[in-house]
């Protein structure tokens, strides 16, 4: 009855891993050969163990990944790809994030920049940090909407807390004046202490170009390009060489 008691307290304060782990110590009868600090250390590693699987859970989710299945482990090196593996290894497991860098990815559609810069902010939920994906054209007529509504400057507060922001489809089809002051502030609220991933078919030479206004292009560049990492993948669009059986995992691949 104690035990009970005891299980119950520990859901009461929300220790679910501490208390899963006493209930498979008390059903294994070797357990009892072990130490109280032994067994104590094995209840708070699963309690441990347990949080850190739903922070990671609640980061993914909050991420909105367009490939959240995407991993930096699953990352192969193909000929005329591109693609440096231990480079893209080495940035993964430094400090771009903390030290708020900008990922530059370039190339024809369907080479993988989506999947790899998925990849990226998904191996960095993994080390604790946030993330965010978002589409460049969407976005575009969702600030629009968070004008009209009064949540701009709600919305950029929280994009500025985000550890790691990826901008997909940069540099495709056309900005407004609107468009172009709203990417300033979320860039210039990120530069040089929040980590942002910009995802292009578009050449980097070609960005101030698509931004139009040379002052508001200036300024982004200078903000995205202070500290930064190139990625140029290169070859055929990899969904046209998927099998027609292949998922939407295998179709990006790289």
């Amino acid at each position: 009855m104690m035990m009970h008691t005891t299980l119950a307290q520990l859901r009461t304060l929300k220790l679910e891993g501490l208390a899963c782990a006493l209930e498979e110590q008390l059903a294994l009868p070797g357990m009892t050969a072990m130490s109280f600090e032994e067994r104590l250390a094995l209840l708070v590693d699963r309690e441990i163990h347990m949080r850190n699987d739903r922070k990671l859970l609640r980061l993914l989710t909050q991420a909105k990944l367009k490939y959240a299945q995407a991993t930096i482990e699953d990352i192969a090196t193909r000929p005329a790809r591109g693609v440096d593996r231990a480079a893209v290894m080495s940035l993964a497991l430094g400090d771009w994030v903390t030290a708020g860098h900008s990922v530059l990815i370039t190339g024809p559609t369907g080479a993988g920049k989506s999947w790899l810069g998925c990849a990226l902010a998904q191996y960095a939920c993994r080390r604790g940090y946030s993330a965010l994906y978002q589409r460049v054209p969407r976005l575009q007529e969702e600030l629009r909407i968070r004008h009209a509504s009064g949540t701009f400057g709600k919305w950029l507060l929280q994009v500025a807390k985000t550890d790691v922001l990826i901008l997909d489809d940069w540099g495709m089809g056309t900005i407004d004046s609107t468009t172009r002051s709203d990417l300033l502030e979320l860039i210039d609220d990120r530069a040089g202490h929040k980590a942002t991933i910009l995802t292009s078919q578009l050449p980097i030479d070609h960005w101030h170009a698509w931004i139009g206004d040379a002052t508001i292009a200036d300024a982004i560049l200078d903000r995205i390009l202070q500290r930064h990492h190139r990625f140029t993948l290169t070859g055929d669009s990899l969904r046209q060489s998927a099998p027609k059986t292949a998922t939407k995992s295998t179709d990006v691949t790289l």
